[in-house]
């Protein structure tokens, strides 16, 4: 998510403390864990908690916004709200279904924030999730092959849910070797260790050398995916580290 201002903007003179924990405690802590709970999941949450509480102001239109841009699509928003019916009544259902339309006639962003249109830029497809090496990742992540395994050099696309980023990690190699990525979708970030975090954007090449210490992912308000292409080499391995600072990731 975007850094949050509204609670400094709105109450900032008359209740500082309050605007604190609105901006920086709930949007920009609770918001970010979303190595526990994804962006679109909190959004689901959210909403349905409006929406059962009979809340019907501009935060219930923020937060359907939001659901929007973290993945929700129109048609999984009216089957929630339709769900929402029978357990938090009727009513309730009709007036979120109002700031609905509103919210989703805007069409879809073309930032990587909506899952639909995001998808139908991912031309290299999602393929399947990526369980084998979601230990190495915060967030998850899908894997999609574009060469069979043992090709050389073997290529697969990576997609990553907005906030999801692989750990600090080294391509190994005694000559040869790195990796190179090939952006595809969406927008993500790459950080060499000593250097400043890189944005990413689609049509991006980043080149990383062997042996060198580095981590890559979505942005946290975006979905994201490059093509990954192992550089042949002699004695290759990967070596595996720790995740990415949270102060660090929350900072992009």
């Amino acid at each position: 998510m975007k850094k949050q201002t509204a609670g400094r903007d709105v109450l900032g003179a008359i209740a500082p403390k309050f605007a604190e924990l609105n901006d920086d405690v709930l949007f920009g802590q609770v918001w970010s864990r979303s190595d526990r709970l994804s962006l679109r999941d909190r959004s689901i949450v959210t909403v349905t908690a409006l929406i059962t509480k009979g809340i019907f102001d501009n935060s219930l239109k923020y937060h359907l916004a939001n659901a929007r841009n973290n993945g929700v699509t129109a048609v999984e928003m009216a089957e929630l709200l339709t769900h929402l019916a029978f357990y938090a009544g009727w009513p309730n259902a009709w007036g979120a279904f109002a700031q609905m339309k509103e919210v989703y006639a805007g069409g879809e962003p073309n930032d990587g924030s909506d899952k639909a249109a995001f998808d139908r830029a991912n031309i290299f497809g999602q393929g399947q999730e990526n369980t084998a090496y979601a230990q190495y990742f915060v967030g998850t992540s899908w894997l999609n092959p574009l060469t069979p395994r043992g090709t050389v050099p073997f290529m697969a696309n990576v997609t990553f849910e907005p906030g999801c980023r692989n750990n600090w990690h080294v391509h190994r190699a005694a000559r040869g070797g790195g990796q190179i990525l090939l952006c595809v979708a969406g927008r993500g970030w790459y950080q060499e260790e000593g250097k400043d975090p890189a944005e990413l954007t689609p049509g991006q090449v980043v080149v990383i050398p062997p042996n060198v210490r580095h981590w890559h992912g979505a942005a946290r308000d975006s979905w994201f995916s490059h093509v990954s292409v192992e550089v042949p080499g002699e004695k290759t391995s990967n070596e595996w580290l720790e995740p990415v600072e949270s102060e660090l990731y929350r900072s992009r």
